[in-house]
């Protein structure tokens, strides 16, 4: 067993090593002041002497301006003019040459310069290294000393691991006896594991079964999914279904309510009728008040049917929200200015207008909404709008607004209107009149005729001249436009419809708002 887990360490093989290694960094960390300070002393001669040549070289390359002392003999001495010409053709001569070798001359210069920089920089390394090597040298010796300590721990271990040695022999023997057992247990475990691979085909064969189960169980879940979402869609569409029939039923109610007033109504006024006169008959005037009545008896029919095609109330009241900067700007709606809304409806105008601190009051001849109007604490009227005009004094309105009963008036009492309105507006007053916009295809072919009480349409150029044509100025229509959520109007002469789809993306409603002068 020691021979594989713990092999025997031999310390004189890693002593030998360890000293060969101190030696071999001893060797590299030796002084080398000495040589390198002569190689330094013989590259600053060697640099003097190319200096002393430089300044040699830098005298013979300037030009000259003496005759030379050598040439004064015979043959060549020459008078002093003949002198002068000479020297001055031969510095013309190599005037280049001359300042090539001044060129070299400083190149070589700087040169020798940067030489001196880099041996004074090799010197100061040099020297750094030098006291580093010193360190280290001291460093080994320490480390030598260390060793010397080293060696003989482990001469000592050596003795200890012979006595250790000793030991693991007899550990040896009992672990062979140690593994003699155990290849008793690992026949054993043989035996179990044989055991345990019938235990885990068994296991397979359940698991198997199981995941059949569980299939069988998503299967299961699966279709209850299935049937909860057609229970829930089902629910859904029956609990729509509920809501709408509420709302039917609302409606039919309402209607059937406000038709049974009317009915009780007119049987109670002939009852009391009949009891004034029995037993004498009815006369003319009496049978005339019946007949009048027969305009009623609709009355609860049309509310049922702006209930279902106008809208609801809070939508009609936040289209007409757009028409509030008109009545500011115009300064009106005040005591002196107030404003009247032929065909009141349903109240929806008369309503804004209240909450904005307008006074206004508005005139229907249909009974059942005039109720409503009152039931919300509206000013109304139950008046023929024409007949209600004509006995207001001149110039005593603000405003004139009518909101879808143009459209419900035969011509000739569409310009009785206006003739009318022009006369009670005060100067700067303002007539508003919306109607179903004909320029719609959609409503221009159909939508206009679902209602049974609608006259006539009326196209944008048509009532624009109309009002221009009775006093009013600043006639236009417009259409409606929506963008980022907000409505707002658009002059009908901008429009251009050179596309079939322009017709059919214009607003539904438009409206004509003209001033007095």
């Amino acid at each position: 067993m020691r021979d594989y887990n713990n092999p025997e360490i031999n310390i004189d093989e890693l002593m030998q090593k360890i000293r060969e290694e101190v030696t071999k960094r001893q060797v590299y960390s030796q002084p080398l002041a000495t040589k390198n300070h002569a190689d330094i002393t013989y590259l600053i001669s060697k640099i003097g002497y190319i200096e002393s040549l430089l300044i040699n070289a830098e005298v013979r390359a300037c030009a000259r301006t003496k005759w030379p002392d050598k040439l004064n003999r015979f043959p060549f001495k020459f008078s002093s003019k003949l002198q002068k010409f000479i020297l001055k053709l031969i510095n013309f001569l190599f005037k280049d040459q001359r300042e090539v070798n001044l060129n070299l001359i400083l190149a070589l210069k700087a040169s020798v310069t940067v030489n001196r920089q880099l041996i004074e920089q090799i010197n100061t390394l040099k020297t750094q290294i030098d006291e580093r090597l010193v360190n280290v040298d001291s460093h080994f010796q320490r480390i030598d000393e260390r060793l010397v300590n080293v060696d003989s721990h482990f001469q000592g271990i050596d003795e200890r691991l012979v006595n250790v040695d000793s030991h693991f022999r007899g550990i040896d023997e009992r672990l062979f006896n140690v593994d003699s057992h155990f290849q008793g247990i690992d026949k054993c475990l043989i035996n179990v594991d044989s055991h345990f691979q019938g235990i885990d085909q068994c296991l397979d064969v359940m698991d198997i079964r199981f995941q059949g189960i569980d299939h069988s169980l998503n299967t299961v879940n699966e279709f209850a999914n299935n049937c909860m979402t057609d229970i829930e869609e089902k629910l859904n569409n029956f609990q729509t279904y509920i809501q709408g029939m509420d709302e039917r039923h609302i409606r039919n109610d309402n209607y059937l309510k406000n038709d049974l007033m009317q009915q009780k109504r007119m049987i109670a006024l002939f009852l009391e009728e009949a009891r004034g006169r029995l037993p004498q008959p009815f006369n003319q005037q009496q049978m005339h008040t019946f007949l009048n009545e027969d305009q009623h008896l609709l009355d609860a029919f049309y509310v049922a049917f702006e209930d279902q095609f106008r809208g609801s109330r809070e939508q009609i009241l936040n289209r007409l929200k757009v028409y509030l900067p008109l009545i500011e700007e115009a300064k009106i709606g005040r005591l002196n200015s107030p404003i009247l809304d032929v065909g009141c409806g349903r109240g929806e105008w008369l309503e804004l207008l209240r909450e904005s601190g307008y006074t206004a009051r508005g005139i229907d001849i249909n009974r059942v909404m005039l109720e409503q109007c009152r039931s919300r604490g509206l000013e109304v009227i139950e008046a023929d709008v024409i007949a209600h005009l004509r006995a207001l004094p001149d110039s005593s309105l603000g405003a004139v607004t009518g909101f879808h009963i143009i459209e419900h008036l035969p011509f000739e009492t569409l310009v009785q209107l206006f003739d009318e309105a022009v006369r009670v507006l005060k100067q700067g007053g303002l007539v508003v009149f919306e109607t179903p916009n004909t320029r719609n295809i959609l409503v221009g072919s159909g939508d206009f005729y679902r209602d049974p009480t609608h006259k006539n349409p009326i196209h944008p150029d048509t009532i624009s001249f109309l009002a221009e044509s009775r006093g009013l100025i600043n006639s236009k229509s417009y259409f409606f436009e929506q963008t980022d959520g907000i409505v707002h109007l658009v002059n009908s002469l901008q429009i251009k419809f050179d596309d079939l789809n322009e017709y059919v993306k214009v607003s539904r409603d438009m409206v004509l708002i003209a001033y007095k002068a």
